[in-house]
């Protein structure tokens, strides 16, 4: 699997949200490099987990709309005698 990256603009977002989260949940200020690591450190090692329900999530997705093509053709079957 590749690593997981986000671009310069989100990444930049993100650690927004993660300092503001800081100061209006926990009363702290984060600086930025913290943030940033923080989020290095979530990405290494929790978003694999929701990279793969993500994943889970597009394949079970795709398995309804196979059975529903699969049940549409199956209603376009004639009766044979």
């Amino acid at each position: 699997m590749s690593e997981i990256r986000l671009d310069d603009s989100t990444k930049i977002e993100v650690v927004s949200k993660l300092q503001k989260y800081f100061m209006d949940e926990l009363q702290q200020e984060i600086g930025g490099f913290d943030a940033e690591f923080l989020l290095d450190f979530f990405s290494e090692q929790v978003g694999p987990y929701f990279y793969n329900q993500g994943l889970a999530d597009a394949l079970k997705a795709f398995e309804t709309r196979i059975d529903d093509i699969n049940e549409s053709i199956y209603q376009l079957e004639k009766e044979t005698n």
